[in-house]
């Protein structure tokens, strides 16, 4: 029942209302008019004084900072409103400017505006038949910009090419941009004339008046006469605006402009606007004032417009009036946009800050002010570890709780709690700081006056802002934000000191450490905040990053460490020890089970393992019951067919119900970054809580545990022994002698070149690979020699920190030093040091060091590591940015793509990107494999040990297929295949118009299927379907291949709602995760790495620079291959042959020598070819095509050459006549000379230069050997993917390339996209990032019919938001454009959303909740306005209707 409408009810904490009273639906662009500037402004600014000194410094009327334009300092008050600073905003001036001039934002505008029309009538110059043909497209209704930009660059390009006006016949030339000033605009009138060569040109009519015009000044001035003939059309801007006025309205829809919106007068300014003083705050000293750039820009305004008119009064001569006209222009262009082009930057000093310097750039209002904030309730300090924590909590410093608050409404329930808050007052914690009362927006502050009474009279409905208290929920973040999980919401616990604490845990998604990192933590200030943050960013439910489904928040560090020694088969404990241990974990609320002893006689003991059996399953009520087969860190695979858990290290992990069979816990086990971690699947079976639980009770257990046993590293943990020195130095010595012998073989000239490299890079090669070796080699000894008590070593072998490497630099070596991916390089003339004699190649020259961290380095090992550690050093600055950049710009073109309800990823103009993510729907985050949503195995395992019963019988066989198939058949019958008619077709119907957007969850089904059939083939193979009375057949089914119905039923049952689980929800940003998940661990890769194609030599561009090519969709890549699969494979000789139909070669190639013979009466060049290096390199060329490619070059075509042919030679030779150069062109003589002597000489210098055959653009190609050397494939350096492909003897259907726009350009879009998603991976396969996203960049990418790279321009052809594109790069540009073109931004993406205070429509916001509100009646609905409706009460009422009089 409603209750009646005078007791009003009170709904507890206000809602937050997204429905606010309005809602900005679009922002609409557009020029201001002459009347519009001059209707806004209150004031004309007419002079240059700011203040009247005369009278107390009071603001001169009139001048830049008239009262009337609102004011600047907290006491005055604008004179126009009468208001304090406080309420009001401002208003607008202006400048009456005496002449027009150009506005320096639409100047590229203006000109593309006279390039298309008349210079004398202000037609366009269209040809009526194209006017009209135009106009009918630019009138298209549902035209969106892109469209219509396309259209009027067309116009644009055609008016351009038309000579003279259809309409009034004036010439039209070119219009340009008038050298290096600023803002000129030059017409070329008779460019065509002047330029044309031809003998009968006619000068035009105008051409001679406009010479004649000329003649009384060349008559005066001598100058004038060589310089005439450059005279060109100046137009000014009073000439541009009256050519303006003049174009008819249909004409302005052809130069793409609205004329209600925009006419292209309104493009220079003939007023200036004057804004408000508040955005140009006074900063007052005493006795003078600091005034802001534009207050002072606008008295320069002022003052030369002033000057200009003064000049034009006095009738000063005209090149005066131009240079002060000239000067005003230059003036306004700066108050606009300071860092104009082609200003002279004659005035030094800093330049000003004009209007585009506020809005672009980091700082400027876009990104500073409006996209990113600061914000209140968020504090900043250091961060410091403590295990003790909960994962989920972050310790809070009693200053920082006490400063920051939570309003929380009182209500009946927390009266009590609020009224002993407010006692506490603002000093004393947990307090309060400040009080609204109920209908007040007054508030209280808490830190004077009587508590006592204020807490008596707290009521419902009052807010209290109170102090941060335990259990409440916060924001922790560190930056940079990488991804999403670097900001994440903790439950707040409010301790002593001065420092955020948290879990050790948790360091991994924040990438945090304690050398000093500071954090941020904001507060959130609602309970839907609240809710949210604690749903959606909660430390409990993220722990696996989206990236890949990893865990990422787990044991780190000293937890691995401990772990791991704690859980080595060397651990015994007594009844007391184990008891103890146990509770150092488990909190006091928990009781648990002792389990039974390991040990019994001599004495009771308990192991180590048996610890980690109570973390993951502490008493019989708990229901954690884990399940899991996993490799340990140290794992080796059996050679010989032994079981894996006999490992002799202990290496291989089995928990059988939350029972540790065998293995050690170390960082494969526990640690981040593997699937198959205890704490992965106590997340997988049971849920966050339950993982979250297990790493609480590992930080304490380990912290406690290593405190009391201790580990520590001292110098006795580096100390080589005598055995190990000298192990070391034999290793060493043999490796210089080896180097010596390379070294020796490349003087000699006897070394055996690899293919693709010369034999300098073939020796470094060797001899690189020679001393990387032995550093291995001495860490691998070094490793057998330490104690297994090492503390270097256990942080090794558990993988907690360092690596054998580390280990074997401090007590061995050090090893080659690496700068730039070689050794050393030369530093002095021909050696790398003076120490060295010239020209060493030994290793100590080159950068070797032989001695270790412990023995110390000497002088020369110490400068070339120290050169390796500056390479290192600036390499990470340089990442830094690189991948900033190139994370921003994918986060901006990515981040408003959402899944939607339909299943379709779409953005937010709703144009569809991809019709299922991923192509089967599924969430990266939820994929248990890799990739894959279930992990058959271990589902089985678990369900098998879970529902294990002796007693019940095991299936047959064929029944296992029965079951299965019963329990698939539900599924499948939901995917039934129709055609578009509706027509029932096969179930793995997969023709062309059978594909639907089920094939995933049909595979996935067929996949159950397959697993259940290996086990029930398992079981045959034991001999389960011979007769059941047999005993083989018996003990098959009661043992080996034992398989109940209750587990099978559980196992499918599991697969299927682990599939569901994984789905991807509908509303998720796939996007802004997607650009994360590429983008964050960009910033770990390596800059600058090459790696070889299988190939010495072949260099391919890995890492950040590869990954810049393909999102920039760059036409030239550094290093482009393409890979031709041949079609007879495994025969060198047919690759070759190939080879040398595609490779470029040259003269010089093939041929013996090159001769030039004079003799007396004829001179020639003979080239000698060599037949022999033709049939090495199976070349298919004989001498007639040689002669045939030669006669091709362009310079070998004069009709003073013949040529001559023996068997394997061919003669060039030169008519010495004079008379027969005469038909040479001019070109020719250019480059050969017309002297037969110096002619010969040049072409004979050509010859060898001369491509004989193969692809122009392919340098070069090589053929790559697979490791078992029985396939070939064809590598070829360069473009001409077309070529390649029709190359006989390659088999062109296998061809690819690894250049995005090249498959693009042959082979059509879907090429380019797998392309893209090929090359990503590619260069992103040891992160392991999870292919859907590369798919989903791929996408983006190529959606639209072609390939937009992730640049402003890609961004611009992706989405239409000015407000999207201004926010990124070019923010005046973008503007500006706007503006001209009357565009509408209809605020939908994110970045527009977030500008404009809106909520976005993806995530959270991406649906509304309805439900019943209880509102009385009056409650909603419009209300009353203050002003409008008031007025029509009052001076319109309503009168009444007075109908026909009723006839009785």
């Amino acid at each position: 029942m409603q209750p009646p409408e005078s007791s009003q009810i009170d709904l507890g904490k206000a809602q937050v209302i997204d429905r606010v009273p309005k809602v900005i639906k679009e922002l609409k662009f557009g020029v201001l008019t002459n009347d519009d500037i001059v209707s806004q402004a209150v004031v004309e600014v007419s002079d240059r004084k700011f203040f009247d000194l005369d009278h107390d410094r009071a603001v001169v009327s009139n001048g830049p900072l008239d009262a009337r334009m609102g004011i600047s300092n907290k006491t005055a008050q604008c004179k126009t409103c009468g208001h304090m600073l406080k309420e009001c905003n401002g208003h607008f001036g202006h400048v009456r400017l005496v002449l027009p001039a150009f506005h320096v934002g639409y100047f590229k505008r203006v000109i593309g505006i006279l390039q298309e029309i008349c210079k004398e009538c202000s037609r366009i110059l269209l040809p009526e038949t194209e006017r009209r043909a135009f106009l009918r497209e630019m009138r298209r209704p549902g035209l969106d910009n892109l469209r219509r930009m396309q259209i009027a660059k067309r116009i644009n390009e055609r008016c351009r090419k038309t000579r003279q006006c259809e309409h009034c016949q004036a010439i039209n030339g070119v219009v340009k941009k008038a050298g290096s000033s600023a803002l000129k605009i030059t017409h070329d009138k008779f460019r065509a004339f002047n330029s044309s060569t031809s003998v009968k040109k006619q000068p035009p009519i105008s051409k001679t008046v406009f010479d004649e015009s000329f003649a009384e000044a060349r008559n005066a001035n001598t100058e004038i006469e060589k310089h005439f003939k450059k005279a060109q059309d100046d137009m000014n801007a009073l000439r541009v605006l009256k050519l303006f006025k003049k174009i008819s309205n249909t004409d302005c829809e052809l130069l793409g402009l609205d004329p209600k919106e925009a006419r292209p007068e309104m493009f220079l300014w003939q007023f200036i606007p004057a804004p408000p003083v508040c955005i140009r705050p006074s900063v007052g000293q005493e006795g003078a004032s600091t005034e802001d750039d534009l207050t002072a820009k606008l008295g320069d305004i002022v003052q030369s417009n002033i000057n200009l008119k003064n000049a034009l009064l006095k009738g000063a001569p005209v090149q005066t009036i131009m240079e002060c006209w000239d000067y005003m222009q230059l003036q306004i262009a700066v108050y606009i946009n300071s860092d104009v082009p082609g200003l002279n930057k004659a005035d030094l000093g800093k330049p000003i800050r004009g209007f585009v310097q506020r809005l672009k750039g980091k700082q400027g209002r876009f990104r500073g002010n409006l996209s990113g904030k600061r914000v209140d309730f968020s504090g900043r300090t250091v961060i410091s570890p403590d295990p003790n924590l909960r994962v989920d909590e972050v310790a809070v410093p009693e200053l920082v709780a006490k400063n920051m608050t939570y309003p929380e409404v009182v209500t009946r329930y927390n009266k009590e709690k609020l009224q002993a808050r407010v006692l506490n007052g603002s000093k004393k914690w947990p307090g309060a700081n400040y009080l609204m009362k109920k209908d007040s927006t007054f508030k209280m502050m808490l830190k004077y006056g009587n508590l006592k009474h204020v807490a008596n009279e707290l009521q419902e409905g009052d807010t209290v802002e109170r102090h941060i208290e335990d259990g409440d929920i916060v924001l922790f973040n560190r930056q940079p934000s990488l991804h999403k999980l670097s900001i994440l919401s903790h439950f707040a616990k409010v301790r002593p000191h001065r420092t955020f604490r948290l879990n050790e845990c948790v360091c991994n998604p924040y990438n945090a450490d304690f050398d000093g990192d500071e954090m941020n933590l904001h507060v959130p200030q609602t309970e839907e905040a609240r809710a949210e943050a604690m749903e959606l960013m909660g430390v409990k439910n993220n722990l696996a990053t989206p990236k890949n489904g990893e865990p990422i928040i787990s044991a780190i560090q000293d937890f691995i460490s401990a772990a791991y020694l704690l859980s080595s088969k060397d651990n015994f404990f007594d009844r007391r020890s184990f008891t103890q241990i146990c509770l150092y974990m488990l909190g006091h609320e928990t009781k648990f089970d002792l389990p039974p002893p390991s040990v019994l006689k001599p004495q009771m003991l308990w192991t180590g393992k048996q610890v980690f059996n109570i973390l993951m399953h502490p008493n019989k009520e708990d229901p954690v019951l884990v399940n899991l087969d996993a490799a340990c860190r140290e794992f080796k695979q059996p050679k010989d067919g032994r079981p894996k858990d006999l490992d002799p290290n202990d290496a291989w992990l089995v928990i059988r119900n939350s029972e540790v069979m065998c293995g050690v816990m170390d960082k494969s086990t526990i640690g981040s970054g593997k699937k198959d971690n205890v704490f992965y699947i106590m997340l997988r079976d049971y849920g966050p809580p339950a993982a979250a639980e297990g790493m609480n009770r590992l930080s304490k257990l380990s912290a406690r545990w290593f405190t009391n046993i201790g580990f520590s590293i001292g110098i006795g943990d580096v100390y080589p022994s005598d055995r190990l020195v000298q192990s070391k130095n034999d290793l060493v010595e043999a490796a210089y002698a080896a180097c010596d012998e390379v070294i020796a073989q490349y003087k000699a000239g006897t070394l055996e070149k690899y293919p693709g490299c010369d034999e300098l890079q073939t020796m470094e090669n060797q001899i690189s690979g020679l001393l990387s070796k032995v550093r291995q080699q001495a860490g691998d000894e070094c490793i057998a020699q330490l104690s297994k008590y090492n503390s270097p070593l256990i942080m090794a072998t558990s993988g907690s920190k360092g690596s054998s490497i580390n280990v074997s630099q401090m007590v061995a070596l050090v090893g080659q030093q690496i700068i730039g991916g070689s050794r050393v390089q030369d530093g002095f003339q021909d050696r790398t040091l003076p120490h060295f004699p010239k020209n060493a190649r030994q290793p100590p020259s080159k950068g070797f060091v032989r001695n270790s961290f412990f023995s110390g380095l000497l002088p020369y090992e110490f400068i070339f590591h120290a050169m390796s550690g500056r390479e290192g050093l600036v390499d990470t600055a340089v990442k830094t940015a690189e991948t900033g950049y190139m994370s921003r710009r994918l986060m901006k073109s990515l981040e408003d793509l959402s899944t939607r309800y339909d299943d379709t990823v779409r953005n937010s103009s709703a144009a569809i990107v991809q019709f299922q993510y991923g192509d089967d729907k599924l969430d990266p985050v939820d994929m248990e494999g890799k990739a894959k949503p279930v992990h058959f195995d271990r589902t089985f395992i678990h369900s098998e040990s879970t529902t294990y019963d002796n007693d019940e019988r095991s299936l047959l066989p064929q029944e296992i297929m029965e079951v299965c198939a019963e329990m698939l058949e539900k599924e499948r019958a939901k995917l039934n295949r129709v055609d578009l008619m509706g027509n029932e077709l096969g179930y793995m119907d997969r023709s062309d118009h059978g594909v639907d957007q089920f094939e995933s969850a049909r595979d996935f089904l067929d996949s159950i299927e397959q697993y259940v059939q290996a086990k029930a083939e398992k079981l045959i193979s034991r001999g389960g379907d011979i007769d059941p009375a047999d005993a083989r057949s018996r003990q098959g089914l009661d043992h080996t291949g034992k398989l109940t119905e209750t587990t099978l039923r559980a196992f499918i049952a599991a697969c299927l709602l682990k599939y569901k689980k994984a789905q991807v929800e509908p509303g998720h940003a796939v996007g802004a995760v997607g650009a994360q998940s590429i983008g964050e661990p960009g910033t770990q890769m390596t800059l600058k790495t090459f790696h070889f194609a299988g190939v010495a030599g072949m260099s391919i561009t890995q890492g950040v620079p590869r990954i810049k090519e393909i999102i920039n969709a760059s036409k030239e890549i550094s290093t482009p291959v393409i890979s031709c699969e041949l079609v007879t494979k495994d025969q060198i000789a047919s690759a070759r042959i190939v080879k040398g139909r595609i490779e470029k070669t040259y003269l010089r190639d093939v041929i013996h020598s090159i001769t030039e013979i004079w003799s007396g009466n004829e001179a020639y060049v003979t080239v000698k070819i060599n037949q022999k290096t033709i049939d090495d390199l199976q070349l298919e060329i004989t001498v007639p095509q040689i002669l045939a490619a030669i006669k091709n070059h362009k310079r070998f075509k004069g009709d003073d050459l013949k040529f001559r042919t023996t068997r394997n030679s061919i003669s060039l030779i030169i008519d010495l006549d004079p008379a027969s150069k005469q038909g040479l062109s001019k070109t020719e003589i250019a480059a050969t000379s017309a002297d037969p002597f110096l002619r010969l000489k040049h072409l004979k210098r050509m010859m060898p230069n001369i491509q004989i055959m193969g692809h122009p653009q392919a340098a070069r190609a090589i053929i790559r050997t697979d490791e078992k050397g029985t396939t070939n494939t064809l590598l070829v350096e360069g473009y001409g993917l077309r070529e390649c492909m029709t190359t006989a003897g390659v088999d062109g259907l296998h061809t690819r390339t690894n250049n995005v726009m090249e498959a693009r350009e042959v082979l059509g879009i879907e090429a380019a996209r797998s392309t893209i998603i090929t090359e990503i991976s590619e260069v992103m396969k040891d992160m392991d990032i999870d292919p859907r996203h590369m798919q989903l960049l791929a996408d983006v990418m190529t959606y639209k019919g072609e390939v937009l790279g992730i640049t402003r321009f890609g961004l611009a052809k992706m989405r239409d938001s000015v407000l999207q594109l201004a926010s990124f790069e070019k923010t005046a540009d973008h503007l500006f454009d706007a503006g001209g073109a009357g565009r509408t931004d209809l605020i939908e993406g994110v970045s527009e959303c977030i500008i404009m205070g809106k909520t976005m429509g993806l995530g959270t916001g991406a649906m509304e909740v309805v439900r019943k509100l209880n509102f009385y009646e009056g409650q909603i609905g419009a209300r009353k306005t203050a002003f409008e409706d008031a007025w029509t009460e009052l001076c319109e009422a309503p009168q009444p209707t007075r109908g026909k009089k009723r006839v009785r």
